[in-house]
């Protein structure tokens, strides 16, 4: 075999395809391999980089190949559809993966440690039981309607309603086996839900990272903590613009002819990082409008002027640039009474009320990432 310098690989659960070149760009491997047979052919190999796409199992994968002394790289699969030819299978996926990987706009992933991947699955876990609560009181409620009881909204009115319905006579015994098989796994998924709140609180405070990005209006603990898993290297993207636009925060451009045409936002990138950030930017303004802090100069402006859900997307979309620019320079945060980021030195400290709570200082950020589009 000629001296491979690239391969690009195409994983699946049981079957793995690979794609090699040589210098002259001609290929030199195809081989497809067992699952079992993929580190003992790699452990015989000579260091080489390896093209893989960013997907499930990938990052454990670009461990591994690591640990073998390989250079493994993972791309978005969006930027590996550009490089495939016609027809869909594993050998011409591994050739594209192979031909994007070469190829100099193509943006890569970072590979993230097993740490970063357990708080991201404590994330996911505790999605599923919050929609698992609301599933269930929803059913609660539902049937508990049918019967003729019905309890305000809110998750504190959920228990009482069982009591209620325990305590009704006119609730057939089946029904009430029923309820209260709804009420056990309601009860149990609450437990669970809470323990995992005080695994998430645990790993926030033991997060320097998520510790200062908390302290931006409309972040909290949560999205401060989502950050710090779901972006491992804020210095891949080259500004606070790229970032935004890699979480789907910027506006769709359909320009031609000259004409500047924007739409709604692309909402590309990571689903559940873009929520948090606009469902927190929400909750802001809900305080703002109703007075119970004080919104800074821009976003009061802001809010004359627009809807208070493009407020919330353009305030998601502010404070993502002000997270890039503090996980990269490792800052803490303040702002000025323009509502934007104040110099590292400044002469005095601003009054917490401009920002809309009481923050902590300093940030520095160029006028360009610190810009609303």
């Amino acid at each position: 075999m000629e001296q491979v310098i690239r391969i690009g690989m195409d994983t699946s659960k049981s079957v793995f395809q690979l794609h090699g070149v040589d210098a002259l760009e001609r290929p030199v491997l195809i081989r497809k391999l067992q699952r079992r047979a993929v580190v003992p052919f790699f452990a015989r190999l000579a260091p080489v980089k390896v093209g893989l796409e960013a997907c499930g199992g990938s990052h454990h994968w670009a461990r591994t190949l690591s640990a073998l002394g390989h250079d493994p790289v993972l791309m978005a699969a969006q930027h590996v559809k550009a490089y495939l030819r016609r027809g869909k299978h594993d050998a011409a996926d591994a050739e594209a993966n192979c031909e994007a990987m070469s190829r100099p706009r193509t943006r890569f992933v970072a590979v993230k440690s097993v740490e970063q991947q357990a708080g991201q699955m404590l994330f996911g876990v505790r999605e599923q039981m919050v929609r698992r609560r609301t599933q269930l009181s929803n059913a609660i409620r539902g049937h508990a309607a049918e019967f003729g009881l019905v309890a305000a909204k809110g998750l504190a009115h959920v228990k009482p309603l069982l009591a209620r319905v325990a305590a009704d006579d006119g609730v057939p015994a089946l029904a009430q086996e029923l309820f209260n098989m709804l009420g056990e796994e309601y009860r149990a998924t609450c437990t669970r839900l809470a323990a995992l709140e005080k695994k998430l609180v645990a790993h926030y405070r033991q997060d320097e990272t998520a510790r200062r990005l908390a302290a931006m209006p409309g972040v909290g603990p949560i999205g401060a903590t989502l950050l710090g898993i779901k972006v491992g290297d804020a210095t891949a993207f080259r500004s606070g613009r790229d970032f935004a636009a890699w979480l789907g925060l910027t506006p769709k451009n359909h320009s031609t002819a000259g004409k500047t045409r924007l739409g709604v936002i692309t909402r590309a990138g990571d689903e559940m990082l873009r929520q948090v950030l606009v469902v927190g930017a929400t909750a802001h303004i809900q305080q703002v409008r109703r007075g119970r802090i004080a919104a800074s100069p821009w976003l009061a402006a802001l809010l004359a002027r627009k809807p208070p859900k493009l407020a919330a997307v353009a305030l998601a979309n502010k404070n993502a640039r002000f997270a890039w620019k503090m996980m990269v320079t490792g800052e803490p945060y303040r702002c000025d009474q323009a509502g934007s980021l104040a110099p590292a030195s400044p002469p005095s400290r601003p009054s917490g009320a401009a920002c809309g709570g009481g923050l902590r200082p300093a940030l520095t950020a160029a006028p360009s990432d610190a810009a609303m589009p």
